[in-house]
């Protein structure tokens, strides 16, 4: 399906508004977006984003929506959210392919993102029905106590480039379920996919009646996010990108005493032991660290390898990386598309350049791929490096394809190694030796939110909780009982009885 086609299909034409209440998309007076896509560096189509005041617009409707749609029983919203997956199933092909010209993920990437999506709408219409709380027996007879969840209100959503279409729908598909309403935030870099899920969404809700505002879209730059950020209307805002924005999203509305809910940046490890299998962990390896032209917060950025497995392991993975294909990432033969644009290129230019300063020996060099079947100048060559953890360039993340690999002795070194940098969102280690499973599960291994044994730091399943600590913020999202995130609790205690004890055995008379 070509590009006009898709845009076509989505119902976006060559200049749309962006934000919408619902159902109902308002006259945008902020500047125009235009979207150029990093696989040959063409006009696909442009947004006029909003400005403070449809932003305004936006969020007092999601307000008012609200006091309806929390009343709703929790099964019945999740009907919507189960004709949403239906809908997302029927524009599977055409969605995957805006993200993969848009942000410029393989094909393949780009249907699994929307798969995503649909998983965990699935996901969220089983929860509807789970949203529990616990009772507790109480002190005092005839007194019975338990816990309930209440809906927050209206949450703002900030996503990012890189996951266009998947970490919106894991809040705002949980968030519904839980009967709040969800205004969207999408990167600037990747507007028309929020176009054309708002598109799709607002098919459902029409045929359904779902009162407006309960998702509101506000296309912006960073002044949109500030605006969410510092609003008091707006009780919890999930927030995911880089730390240097999430350390900014949470001081401004932790100054107002908001909840927020951080997805930030990743540094992650695999630590490949001298009981390996090598060729398993030569696969997880190499698409951890080129999938998505390394441009995931799970992306492999560094490889720590035994000793006495060191050479053999350097030698596989150059091996690999010399079949590795690179180009228009909606050909599927080939392995790794463009970085997102030309400051993303200028970001990894600038790290391999820090590398070499700082002592880093290049065993694949890196560089910008030229030709005409990269015209878009966003192509550049997954690179591998030799360095040493405490380098300052390691300790920073590269959104880029550049893997760093270096040796360890022991697994206690290999562990303090994996933990010693201030990310904490993903690690992995590749052993067929329980005993070193065990450990880098236990307390004194890895530091990090995800902890993978014999599977690479990618490619995480909806149904477990996604996030890590640290620097990358400690938020949670998606499966496990991240929907908590999204509700408040309130402890419910009621007295049955013709007597009024009181608790801790007090005794008072009047």
């Amino acid at each position: 399906m070509k590009l006009n086609k898709v845009l076509e299909t989505l119902g976006i034409g060559q200049l749309s508004q962006g934000a919408a209440t619902g159902t109902k998309w308002l006259k945008a007076g902020g500047a125009t977006i235009d979207s150029y896509t990093p696989v040959d560096g063409s006009l696909m189509a442009s947004v006029k984003s909003a400005a403070a005041k449809e932003y305004d617009t936006v969020v007092t409707q999601a307000q008012a929506a609200y006091d309806e749609w929390r009343m709703w029983p929790a099964p019945r919203r999740g009907e919507i959210v189960r004709q949403v997956g239906e809908a997302l199933r029927k524009y599977k092909d055409p969605l995957g392919r805006l993200v993969s010209y848009e942000m410029g993920k393989s094909l393949q990437e780009g249907w699994g993102e929307v798969q995503e999506m649909i998983d965990i709408a699935d996901f969220s219409v089983g929860l509807s029905r789970q949203l529990y709380g616990l009772t507790m027996h109480s002190e005092r007879p005839m007194h019975r106590m338990y816990e309930q969840w209440h809906p927050l209100g209206v949450v703002g959503i900030i996503s990012a480039f890189n996951f266009p279409v998947a970490v919106w729908s894991w809040n705002s598909f949980i968030a519904w379920v839980c009967g709040n309403t969800c205004v969207w935030k999408p990167s600037e870099k990747t507007p028309l996919t929020a176009i054309a899920c708002q598109n799709i969404i607002a098919e459902v809700f029409k045929a359904n009646k779902v009162p407006e505002g309960v998702c509101g879209l506000v296309v912006g730059d960073r002044e949109v996010g500030e605006l969410m950020s510092n609003d008091t209307r707006i009780p919890l805002v999930s927030a995911t990108g880089s730390t240097r924005m999430g350390k900014a999203v949470g001081a401004a509305v932790g100054a107002r005493l908001g909840r927020s809910l951080l997805e930030l940046g990743g540094n992650n490890s695999i630590i490949i032991t001298e009981q390996a299998d090598l060729n398993i962990a030569l696969r997880a390896s190499v698409f951890g660290a080129v999938g998505t032209a390394g441009q995931r917060c799970t992306t492999t950025r560094r490889i720590i390898i035994h000793e006495n497995v060191y050479e053999t392991f350097k030698k596989k993975l150059v091996a690999a990386y010399k079949q590795l294909s690179i180009g228009n990432p909606l050909d599927e033969h080939n392995h790794v598309g463009p970085l997102i644009d030309k400051d993303a290129v200028e970001s990894y230019l600038k790290a391999l350049g820090e590398i070499k300063k700082q002592g880093g020996k290049a065993v694949v060099a890196g560089g910008v791929l030229e030709g005409k079947q990269y015209k878009s100048g966003c192509y550049v060559k997954p690179c591998i490096y030799e360095v040493t953890n405490n380098l300052p360039i390691v300790q920073h993340e590269t959104f880029a394809p550049i893997l760093y690999i270096m040796q360890y002795k022991t697994l206690e070194e290999a562990i303090a190694m994996q933990n010693n940098v201030p990310q904490g969102l993903s690690s992995s280690i590749m052993t067929l030796n329980m005993r070193e499973a065990e450990q880098f599960l236990s307390h004194k291994g890895s530091d990090c939110g995800i902890a993978n044994v014999n599977i690479g730091t990618s490619g995480a399943e909806i149904g477990g909780a996604f996030g890590g600590e640290k620097e990358t913020g400690g938020g949670r999202e998606s499966g496990s009982d991240s929907w908590k995130a999204y509700m408040r609790r309130q402890t419910n205690t009621i007295n049955w009885s013709d007597q009024l004890p009181l608790a801790q055995g007090i005794k008072f008379h009047v």
